[in-house]
């Protein structure tokens, strides 16, 4: 897979790139990430890349030519992304569309984002939650590492991404280790009972449990087992 994130503050995303799981990847060829710096493609001596809004207003408005300018030269790709509050949801599911792609370019905004006219020369918009960012860098990173894990390899056990929240449209079971009392609080007796189909059994109860407690307009969409929709009626006559 590779991702190309176009941005005016690059020194933001490139120590993320340098750590952890993401730099592994990185290093064994299973994701290539460039960050292209959107300022390199302004204008004049000052490589201006804003102006004022048209219709006046505070802020700045990033100009549409440098924008597209950039972006007509790291293409082609799979899809263009812009990083917007006012985007489609970014959930699991897009997730896993996105991670099917070969290339996916990332335009990252800043000050009042970018002239609309650029929403012509994207694929879609995507916004992770309902909240405004001082930039679209933290939303792209949310992109590459919900894609870039789904990527085969990336993460040592496939088996830990298949059980992850929202994977089946519920959140993920309560996990415990060591030790196993700790002032006061015990980890439940099942996980430490080595009996496996009683501890799939218990997760699998846990994270419908939870998900009713937390996020109960999920469920509607979760695709539940013929066990979990039996808990989920009996959940529902203990109220």
């Amino acid at each position: 897979m590779r991702y190309t994130i176009l941005t005016l503050f690059p020194g933001l995303i490139r120590p993320w790139l340098s750590e952890s799981l993401l730099k592994k990847a990185q290093e064994r060829g299973l994701i290539q990430v460039e960050v292209v710096d959107l300022r390199a493609y302004g204008l004049g001596r000052h490589r201006t890349v804003d102006d004022t809004p048209y219709g006046g207003g505070a802020g700045m408005v990033i100009r549409p030519d440098v924008a597209v300018a950039a972006l007509e030269a790291v293409l082609p790709a799979d899809e263009v992304i812009l990083l917007s509050p006012a985007g489609e949801p970014f959930t699991q599911r897009v997730a896993e569309e996105l991670a099917q792609r070969d290339h996916l370019v990332l335009l990252s905004g800043r000050y009042e984002g970018f002239d609309a006219r650029v929403e012509a020369f994207v694929t879609r918009s995507l916004s992770i939650g309902d909240y405004v960012l001082m930039g679209g860098e933290v939303a792209a990173l949310a992109v590459l590492e919900a894609t870039a894990r789904l990527i085969p390899g990336v993460i040592g056990d496939p088996e830990s991404h298949r059980r992850d929240s929202f994977v089946r449209g519920l959140l993920d079971h309560p996990h415990y280790t060591r030790p196993p009392e700790f002032r006061g609080l015990r980890v439940p007796e099942v996980l430490l009972s080595g009996n496996h189909p009683e501890v799939d059994r218990w997760r699998r109860q846990e994270a419908l449990r939870k998900t009713l407690a937390v996020r109960p307009e999920l469920v509607r969409e979760a695709r539940l087992g013929p066990l979990e929709v039996a808990w989920l009626a009996e959940m529902d006559r203990e109220g």
